[in-house]
């Protein structure tokens, strides 16, 4: 079962579900349940302070927004890495880990971080340090992947400029400083690419259209496979037309000034933003993954929560009940939550039906919600799904 279609179910049932109301047995209970459709491990939920009703049921809101926009943070750092190892699946997966582990090892030996998040703490503590967390992480990846995009561009148009057409590449290492006109108080030299069908008309037209362009002046300078770049000489005053007349024909004007040293310049810049691109791609790719280590962990403790939160609101005190987390596929996650559907919709009371035949019947699905936000359709009892892609 590969990484890419493993998908979690969380699921609690009041221990009430078997005979001996044991923990242990209710355990073995959902196992026999879910059979070979997923694999069922005990999933260990601290017993937090609890507040008021009405104070559960707002924290049950606010849980469900947080939940998604702690998936929102880890499916943005999951594009940033996809982006930064230009999709290579393979190394992906190897910055996908948590704490260095298979975040399914994370979720199979999970237990909740005393330290980062104290389970004697009020519930609103500690979903408002979870907020404030996950606002860290996105903010963090977000600033330093910005970073890096911006440098990343930068070396792209320095290196378009040394590596492209006669249209648009740098002209430092291509101009002889000799060919130009400088330091005159009546003409001056003029660059113009002209494509290399349009070679002949330029060569005939260009004397003609503005005035005083110095007869004869246009000197062949470059060519590429596009483009043949010509050096012509004007007097300054008629410049202006020119240059417009130029851009009438299609011929492209270059803006050039010979700048003594700038060819050494030019390359030292190219070198210190590519050092500068590198710099950045690695430790980009290093926060990338503790973030997504981070950022997983605050979703799992964030469902936590949601599943405490929830199994409060429905079976009510003393809590007993138990936890468990299945491991499945998309398409078995189907066959199992259905089994689950069948075993214990009586856990909903009267808002699962049942046919002739005994089978589950939901009359209007579309008007039963589970608490909180997100339209998940209503099950009997406590359950989310997620999957990390």
């Amino acid at each position: 079962m590969s990484k890419t279609t493993t998908k979690y179910l969380l699921v609690s049932l009041p221990s009430s579900i078997t005979p001996s109301s044991h923990r242990d047995d209710a355990l073995g209970a959902i196992s026999s349940t879910v059979a070979d459709n997923g694999t069922v491990t005990q999933f260990p939920i601290p017993e937090f302070k609890i507040g008021t009703l009405d104070a559960l049921v707002q924290q049950a809101d606010e849980l469900a927004k947080l939940e998604s926009g702690c998936q929102a943070v880890v499916s943005k750092v999951t594009d940033a890495l996809r982006n930064i190892l230009d999709n290579d699946e393979a190394q992906i997966e190897k910055m996908k880990t948590v704490n260095d582990k298979p975040v399914d090892h994370y979720l199979r030996t999970f237990t909740w971080n005393k330290v980062k998040y104290r389970a004697d703490k009020p519930l609103a503590e500690l979903i408002d340090l979870l907020q404030k967390e996950t606002a860290s992480i996105d903010n963090d990846i977000r600033s330093k992947y910005s970073q890096y995009n911006q440098v990343k561009s930068n070396l792209a148009t320095l290196q378009r400029k040394q590596t492209g057409n006669l249209s648009t590449r740098s002209l430092t290492s291509v101009v002889d400083p000799r060919l130009l006109v400088q330091e005159s108080e009546y003409i001056e030299t003029h660059l113009v690419a002209v494509l290399k069908q349009q070679v002949k008309e330029f060569l005939k037209t260009y004397e003609t259209v503005s005035p005083m362009v110095v007869p004869r002046s246009a000197t062949l300078v470059a060519a590429d496979d596009e483009f043949t770049l010509y050096a012509v000489t004007t007097f300054k005053k008629h410049s202006p037309e020119f240059i417009h007349k130029c851009r009438e024909h299609k011929w492209i004007p270059r803006d050039f000034k010979y700048v003594e040293g700038g060819r050494e310049e030019e390359r030292k810049e190219v070198e210190r933003v590519g050092g500068d691109e590198r710099k950045l791609w690695g430790e980009t790719l290093r926060l990338g993954r503790t973030a997504w280590s981070e950022a997983v962990m605050a979703w799992i403790h964030v469902l936590v929560l949601r599943v405490f939160v929830e199994t409060v609101l429905r079976y009510g005190l003393p809590l007993d009940f138990v936890c468990t987390i299945i491991r499945t596929t998309p398409k078995q996650s189907a066959k199992a939550k259905s089994a689950l559907d069948e075993k214990y919709s009586y856990l909903a009371g009267n808002a699962f039906g049942r046919d002739k035949k005994g089978r589950v019947k939901k009359d209007d699905p579309g008007e039963l919600h589970a608490a909180g936000e997100g339209g998940a359709e209503y099950t009997p009892y406590v359950y989310y799904e997620f999957q990390f892609d």
